[in-house]
């Protein structure tokens, strides 16, 4: 090695402290997360919210919802599940993962500081026992946040919980939609209910408020594919497993940018769209999946896209035996949370961050 190199590195580098960083944007992200010269908030101890986000479990009673441009909302509900229950402890699962985020290495940035976010709790849902009311609840809860200007990210819950806050984001016009999973979602009613996760978006587009023509669903697989029939009947754009692996990653991109357009556009993604060797804690698992990578690269690909808000859904803690399924849920979750927040730096000047 040069000597004058080494002496120069040593001098620089030699006596600092951990937030001794050179680098102008990651000196940023130090003034974010270091309070003093080396010392950081501890990853295992006070409450744990989403990405250390601050909380403001009361935020939905105040008309502004406290002036937010994001707020990460958790709706614990998996009453429309058709297999295995257990995703209503899908939001305190991703919540309790603390290595995400804050910097994106990627977009080179930090969404909590480029908008004004946090972590507003959960719905509160007026009936453990029914569906229809919880989905009510979750209407109404979102339409709060629609007033008052505030994009929701959301974690769910099983898959059905999209569909009323489909109904409260596109009430006043349908929206475009980027579908994640390894289902369609399109099926109809079920033993007595089409409110459950297997339809959500067949009746979101009956609704009027899902614009099926502005729609595409990437990573579809498994035995259900004869349910799926409204997807292809309304113009929804539908991607397998097996043709995106022989499309890649580009071209299916580029493929979900041009469905999506420029108009208002919801990302929902199911975290079974992973193959189970990468989140086998969901409900409805199905062999031949995305890998965490591929989901990473998709959402990344979407950036600049005019978000109005998204969710990770499905996540079930009690079927995830080495927490793998809730890390993948939380990485995605900040994914989605980067492109909403890039859509809302851009829509508008951004709030003072926290």
């Amino acid at each position: 090695m040069n000597p004058d190199k080494l002496e120069k590195l040593r001098a620089k580098y030699g006596a600092a402290a951990a937030g001794d960083v050179h680098d102008s944007e990651f000196k940023k992200v130090v003034d974010i997360l270091f309070s003093g010269a080396d010392r950081r908030a501890k990853p295992y101890e006070g409450v744990s919210t989403f990405l250390d986000l601050p909380l403001l479990a009361d935020a939905h009673k105040s008309a502004d919802i406290a002036g937010l441009d994001v707020a990460i909302v958790g709706v614990p509900m998996d009453l429309g599940v058709t297999n295995r229950a257990g995703a209503r402890l899908g939001p305190r699962a991703v919540r309790g993962i603390e290595r995400i985020g804050p910097y994106h290495h990627t977009h080179k940035f930090v969404p909590s500081a480029r908008v004004k976010a946090a972590d507003i709790g959960d719905v509160p849902f007026r009936s453990r026992y029914s569906l229809e009311q919880s989905h009510e609840d979750i209407e109404a809860y979102y339409g709060k946040l629609v007033a008052a200007g505030v994009a929701p990210v959301s974690v769910g819950g099983d898959h059905s919980i999209t569909l009323p806050i489909l109904k409260a984001l596109g009430r006043e016009r349908p929206v475009g939609m980027i579908h994640i999973d390894a289902h369609c979602d399109t099926g109809g009613p079920f033993e007595g209910s089409k409110f459950h996760h297997g339809g959500p978006f067949r009746e979101a587009v009956l609704a009027g408020v899902l614009d099926p023509e502005r729609t595409i669903q990437v990573g579809i697989r498994g035995n259900s594919e004869y349910l799926w029939e409204f997807s292809y009947d309304s113009g929804m754009t539908v991607i397998h497993a097996e043709a995106f692996m022989k499309l890649g990653l580009e071209a299916t991109i580029a493929r979900m940018r041009s469905v999506a357009g420029s108009g208002p556009t919801y990302l929902s993604f199911d975290i079974d769209s992973l193959d189970p060797a990468f989140a086998p804690g969901t409900g409805t698992p199905e062999i031949g999946g995305l890998s965490s990578r591929e989901a990473m690269e998709l959402i990344r690909g979407c950036a600049g896209l005019n978000f109005i808000g998204g969710d990770v859904v499905e996540v079930a803690p009690q079927y995830d035996t080495t927490t793998n399924t809730a890390h993948a849920g939380a990485q995605m979750l900040f994914e989605i949370f980067a492109v909403v927040a890039m859509a809302r730096a851009k829509a508008e000047k951004p709030k003072k961050a926290r």
